[in-house]
């Protein structure tokens, strides 16, 4: 929870800026920044990108097992920010809904009946054939090779 704090800070030092409306751009960036950062970018940044090609940030966490330590607490972080951000701003109407719309937004994509589904292509990676990436290497998924039962077909002369 350290990121919330120092951007309260840095918000809260712009002249002219409100309490009520520091902690609200407060909650709006870091649920922002989290949702790109966790739901709107596909695969990793390394070449080796078999196991992960196309996944998001949140499904690569712990290899996409759900309700992992990990998980819990960076969905528990949005919820406590925005129980502290509709406190600070004294539960105004305006800003209760605009803090608790970003909220619903990020606590969806984080949902596990979400895991790998797209909407609005948010998350998807560009290039979908992963041989188009990286030309040469085997297929992914099951590469075994069909056993097939071969008959012998007699040739007389």
């Amino acid at each position: 929870m350290f990121f919330p704090v120092l951007l309260r800070f840095g918000i809260g030092l712009i002249p002219g800026i409100s309490i009520e409306a520091a902690w609200t751009l407060t909650n709006l960036s870091y649920n922002a920044l989290g949702f790109v950062m966790f739901h709107g970018i596909a695969g990793t940044p390394f070449l080796d990108q078999n196991d992960f090609y196309g996944m998001t940030v949140w499904e690569q966490i712990d290899g996409g097992a759900q309700f992992t330590p990990t998980k819990k607490y960076l969905t528990a972080a949005p919820i406590v920010l925005f129980l502290v951000s509709t406190h600070y701003t004294h539960y105004d109407t305006l800003t209760f809904f605009v803090n608790l719309l970003s909220l619903v937004v990020v606590l969806v994509a984080k949902l596990p009946s979400m895991h790998k589904v797209r909407l609005f292509g948010i998350g998807e990676h560009p290039i979908r054939d992963y041989n188009q990436v990286f030309p040469g290497t085997p297929p992914r998924g099951n590469t075994s090779p069909k056993v097939t039962r071969r008959t012998r077909t007699a040739s007389y002369s």
